[in-house]
């Protein structure tokens, strides 16, 4: 990863809780701490692309951390979204709405847009990244083994792509992995080098 000598004046502050991000966040290999708030509402309007949904929720997210802001600070929010056939499949509430959302996929193409949004007090900045992947035909009990075995509930269209699922049902991925796991390392690092 490319040097970021440029943030050694902030204060970075990932503002999630999940484990994929932290280590992903850890590759670029500048100092950086979690923060999280609770309960930040993350619906969106009626009628927005997936693009806009991603983009919507990431930067609403970091609008939470705005009165937490000092100078030094650099707030990274993010937020990923599935969709097929123009569904958004967001996390899955239980066993079998996951079911049903993996099913949807399998087979066919879906894509995963991550909104990945950068404030300082003085500048705030969204992008979103679209990767297409393509799953192979998933058998009932194959869907139902991932479920149980691996209880995929706080992720986006109910999979990690690193997990088990990622080696049997991937068949080929258009853009970005990391985008796919919930942070598109490529795309950040170039936003991060113009802070």
């Amino acid at each position: 990863m490319q040097t970021l000598d440029n943030l050694s004046q902030y204060d970075i502050v990932l503002a999630s809780r999940s484990p994929r991000r932290e280590t992903l966040l850890s590759s670029f290999n500048v100092p950086f701490r979690i923060l999280t708030i609770d309960d930040i509402d993350e619906s969106f309007p009626e009628g927005l692309t997936p693009n806009e949904v991603a983009r919507y929720i990431s930067s609403h997210k970091a609008e939470a951390y705005r009165k937490l802001l000092t100078p030094p600070m650099l707030v990274i929010t993010a937020d990923t979204i599935v969709s097929c056939d123009g569904r958004i499949l967001g996390k899955p509430k239980d066993r079998d709405e996951a079911v049903e959302m993996l099913t949807m996929m399998s087979g066919r193409t879906h894509q995963v847009v991550t909104g990945v949004t950068v404030m300082t007090q003085a500048r705030t900045e969204t992008i979103d990244v679209t990767t297409h992947v393509t799953f192979s035909p998933l058998l009932n009990y194959e869907i139902r083994y991932y479920i149980d075995r691996y209880k995929p509930y706080d992720k986006a269209g109910a999979y990690g792509i690193q997990e088990w699922i990622g080696q049997r049902a991937v068949e080929r991925i258009e853009g970005s992995y990391t985008n796919v796991m919930g942070l598109p390392t490529s795309q950040l690092c170039q936003l991060l080098q113009t802070f």
